[in-house]
């Protein structure tokens, strides 16, 4: 089992990481614990607040079932650990314990004391990627939740579901302030931000705040464009974040709606079909996504999806394969770091693909160039 060790900045971008690794040991570093704990009394970003407590909720749930410090089981397989630091390790010319930042890093090179091979430290503080690969520690970076490629990069597997506990309740209150905004609009006769207290919209997360602004602007003025976007947006980030088929439905109407007043923005048809994947509809979303490269035959995401749709949706490796390898001729010599992960996203699908083939006695014709470690 590899080893992978969790940044504050990664899961205060997307509480969701904690679960994002089912096949690994997931360490926490004490120093991170104490970090999410000054933003309870912060004057940072309520969005910012809200993941700290998510992950403070999660942690809480999961110290239930067992000790956080021995290491816990976690629901959709892998384990969880909190590491503190051992005084008497003796750390590296040029790694020190004097800030957070370098206690986490030091953390991280205890727990692999004994060889880094199977040890990955996951960040998006580029100091700290560069000093973590000066000490020979694998390092990879995760994208926010809700980012570009975070929302339009399609997995065939369902990357994270909250505690239903958490869920229940977050959905419960959101469900309450949507209730009592719409009861307030129409008493005071206004919509918009103002109807809602700021101390109930504290409780919502920024997807369930766009979502609530979104349905009062379309209220107000059901023709918004914009409006009907941010809330289709925002239910696409719900579905993301519980796996729920309503919620995709939802953002599909929206879109829907979005594109027949404006067909050609390729980029909200690409979210769209993804919706109507996650949602069963797999002849769509290929119809969509296929509509998308017609249009845009250079247009990376649509042509990433496709082959997820055709892979996991029906099943056709060289269908899959074939959209893989033009990902990976798109994005060959693009400056972009999205396209670049895209690529290495691809790159791992092809594999994982032909394994999948191969144990069906299924041939995909691929030059091997495309794969993992190969050169174009």
């Amino acid at each position: 089992m590899r080893t992978v060790v969790l940044d504050t900045n990664v899961l205060l971008a997307d509480p969701g990481a904690l679960l994002s690794f089912p096949d690994a040991e997931v360490v926490i570093p004490e120093t991170v614990l104490g970090e999410i704990d000054k933003l309870k009394t912060s004057r940072v970003d309520p969005d910012l607040r809200f993941r700290g407590r998510e992950v403070s909720r999660m942690l809480f749930e999961f110290s239930e079932g067992g000790s956080l410090l021995d290491g816990i089981d976690l629901p959709d397989g892998g384990r969880l650990r909190v590491v503190p630091l051992e005084g008497d390790i003796a750390l590296p010319e040029g790694m020190t314990t004097r800030n957070a930042d370098d206690r986490i890093l030091a953390v991280a090179y205890q727990t692999c004391s004994d060889g880094c091979e199977d040890l990955t430290l996951v960040t998006n503080d580029l100091n700290m990627l560069l000093k973590a690969q000066t000490f020979g520690i694998k390092v990879e970076r995760r994208l926010e939740l809700g980012a570009g490629l975070g929302k339009r990069t399609i997995r065939w597997f369902q990357r994270y579901k909250t505690p239903l506990t958490i869920l229940a309740i977050a959905i419960a209150v959101f469900a309450g302030v949507l209730a009592l905004s719409f009861y307030t609009s129409r008493l005071t006769g206004t919509a918009g931000n103002g109807a809602v207290p700021t101390e109930f919209r504290d409780l919502l997360t920024a997807e369930q705040r766009n979502l609530l602004d979104g349905l009062m602007t379309l209220e107000r003025s059901p023709a918004d464009l914009e409006a009907m976007k941010q809330v289709a947006n925002a239910y696409y980030a719900l579905r993301d974040q519980t796996g729920s088929v309503q919620f995709a439905q939802k953002g599909i109407e929206y879109y829907s709606r979005y594109l027949q007043v404006n067909p050609d923005d390729t980029d909200v048809r690409t979210d769209m079909a993804a919706l109507l994947f996650y949602s069963g509809s797999t002849d769509r979303a290929i119809q969509e996504a296929t509509a998308v490269i017609e249009a845009r035959p250079d247009h990376i995401q649509a042509n990433f999806n496709l082959g997820i749709f055709y892979w996991r949706g029906r099943t056709d490796y060289q269908a899959g394969a074939r959209q893989f390898v033009s990902v990976i001729d798109l994005a060959t010599g693009s400056t972009d770091p999205h396209n670049e992960i895209i690529a290495t996203e691809a790159r791992g699908n092809l594999q994982t693909l032909i394994t999948e083939a191969e144990a069906a006695g299924v041939t995909v014709d691929i030059e091997p160039s495309y794969l993992p470690g190969g050169t174009i």
